[in-house]
């Protein structure tokens, strides 16, 4: 099968992601004798400044790690929750909205993004912080080469950040803004790194100490006091159409730091699916591989119609089932395991029929579910994706929002030690730029629903059900494989495929990355303006013409997208002979797989 790279091999470490810089770091780290968390910490930073359009310090990371030395899973909800002072009663009640905005400062969540990776290389790593910062500082300080759509992201902004977000201006329109091929600096998040490592190194030179320092800095200290006067003292225009102050106040962050939990599991052919737990849409992957099961895959020719009518079928339910029953577990009681269950999975799969269904049909629990959004009102929402600049998860620009996708790695190494982080949010259009620390919030809250009786409705401290999706997957009950994409409502669909793809037909991770993928916008969207698309399959352009028509012909709103549209994955994979496997997506030409 045509690949346009071939899947990188080695046995001393790989690592894949969205940007060829964070996987030169990431493999950096590893030469110089870091392990597989060193170096996704590394890379983490380093993203944050190669690719600001799509994540950033503000931002979110949900990471699943595996040790290799206890043998476990774990993961890290770098989601952070819901100020105290958002909610129901102030969005709808006092000030009037029916949707939280999709940019501004009052859809801002405590940013985890920095705890999560902070955390990961304090209980799993080995480096200073110091030592993991200095990459991103370097370029930082000294530039960086930015990629084509990030200055087509800025472009699209610029009235507004002109007009309105005048931090913004300053700090990335600047002498006239980035140019195609030039590097580019932001000395202000520069120095507050380095502010923060003198804060961390003032606790003496115990390692752990030195994270813990800084991460009470960050949420206790001169970061968080930055972010509570900016969302005080400023009204910022924001997808409403009107002026809001934000409510995330620096109490807010003091009390959060992120947790660590177990992850989801589900047996697939062999092997074992890992996800985020259900204040993710992760678990709709897992129920997407329970409805797969019972179908004859391996039977299909994986580029063909029926392939793809049964995977969006199955989507379609697994996702309907998101919307009825997912939300923060910490305030809404998730029937995971009858959800996940083989029971459940074989009642569900006889709604699969040869037509492509145009309802949403979640599952009926007794005692679960209190009803799902409105599917007539999104789909009137649809109208409103042009409406504002930046909105959304700037994840596919036809969609109508500026960018391509966010972030995604992949790291393993010598040890067996795995990393799959999708961190994301805090992106340079979703909010102002905070002048003292050269980076804006996250706009996450726009996820919530208005309904407090929803699972994903509104409550202060709540983590909103976020997009982000991260995966690993284990062989025989061996670590095998970690994976992930950029992608908001694709990502849980891009995964089902390419996983089907390499356990059903033994594709490698380039062949199944490289094939042409597709994806449905049937449900309501979890981004401003929530909106939905009942029956639409979007199918990459190299398909051909007669797959189009058959899918049709069952029912399916079918659009053809560019040749090379769909899919942003990355993923890298341990055999038992002790190989190790990378492979990275070339569509956007930004990301690479690297190893020895």
């Amino acid at each position: 099968m045509f690949t346009t790279r071939p899947e990188i091999a080695g046995s001393f470490g790989v690592v894949a992601s969205t940007h060829w810089i964070a996987s030169q770091v990431g493999m950096a780290v590893l030469e110089r004798g870091g392990n597989a968390f060193d170096a996704a910490a590394a890379a983490g930073f380093t993203l944050q400044v190669a690719e600001p359009h799509l994540n950033g310090p503000g931002g979110d990371a949900p990471i699943i790690v595996h040790d290799a030395k206890s043998g476990a899973q774990r993961v890290i909800c770098g989601q952070g929750v819901a100020p105290a002072g958002l909610s129901v009663a102030h969005v709808k009640g006092e000030l009037g909205l029916d949707l939280v905005p999709g940019t501004g400062l009052l859809p801002a969540m405590v940013p985890g993004a920095f705890d999560a990776w902070a955390l990961m290389l304090r209980d799993w790593g080995t480096w200073s912080l110091r030592d993991v910062l200095s990459y991103a500082i370097g370029y930082a300080r000294r530039g960086i080469h930015y990629v084509p759509r990030i200055i087509a992201t800025l472009n699209t902004v610029r009235p507004m950040f002109e007009a309105e977000w005048r931090t913004s201006a300053a700090l990335w329109l600047r002498d006239g803004g980035p140019q195609p091929g030039q590097l580019w600096a932001n000395p202000t998040l520069a120095e507050t790194w380095e502010r923060l490592l003198r804060e961390a190194e003032s606790a003496g030179r115990d390692r752990v100490a030195q994270i813990d320092a800084a991460r009470n800095a960050w949420y206790g200290g001169f970061v968080a006091e930055a972010i509570d006067r900016f969302c005080r003292s400023n009204e910022i225009l924001d997808a409403s159409g009107r002026r809001h102050r934000g409510v995330l106040t620096g109490e807010d962050m003091a009390r959060w730091r992120a947790p660590v939990e177990a992850p989801l599991r589900r047996d697939y052919r062999g092997t074992t699916l890992l996800k985020c737990g259900v204040w993710s849409q992760g678990p709709a992957m897992l129920q997407t591989m329970a409805l797969l099961e019972g179908f004859n895959m391996a039977g299909m020719d994986p580029l063909g119609e029926r392939f793809i009518h049964t995977v969006v079928e199955c989507l379609k339910l697994a996702f309907a089932d998101r919307e009825a029953f997912y939300g923060d577990p910490d305030f809404v009681d998730v029937p995971v395991q009858t959800l996940l269950s083989a029971e459940y999975a074989a009642e569900r799969r006889k709604l699969v029929g040869e037509d492509a269904s145009m309802e949403l049909r979640p599952g009926s629990i007794p005692g679960f579910g209190q009803g799902v959004p409105g599917l007539a009102e999104a789909v009137a929402r649809a109208d409103m994706l042009s409406r504002a600049p930046g909105v959304g998860e700037p994840t596919v620009a036809r969609l109508g929002v500026s960018g391509a996708d966010t972030c995604h790695l992949d790291i393993i190494d010598r040890q067996g030690n795995m990393v799959s982080a999708t961190p994301s949010g805090g992106w340079l259009q979703s909010s102002p730029a905070i002048p003292e620390l050269g980076f804006c919030l996250g706009t996450r809250g726009q996820m919530f629903w208005l309904d407090e009786s929803l699972p994903n409705g509104l409550k202060p401290g709540k983590r909103p059900r976020t997009t982000l999706s991260p995966a690993m997957a284990l062989k025989d009950g061996r670590p095998w494989m970690s994976f992930g994409t950029p992608g908001g409502e694709q990502q849980d669909q891009w995964q089902p495929i390419m996983f089907a793809r390499m356990v059903d037909h033994a594709m490698t991770i380039q062949q199944a990355i490289d094939a042409p993928a597709f994806h449905t916008e049937h449900w309501p969207s979890s981004f401003w303006p929530r909106a939905a698309k009942p029956g639409k399959v979007v199918v990459e352009g190299r398909y051909p013409a007669e797959i189009a028509e058959a899918l049709r012909a069952r029912g399916h709103l079918v659009d053809i997208n560019g040749e090379w549209s769909e899919g942003r994955l990355s993923a890298a994979r341990q055999e038992s002979d002790g190989q190790l496997f990378a492979g990275a997506n070339p569509r956007g030409m930004q990301g690479y797989a690297v190893g020895r």
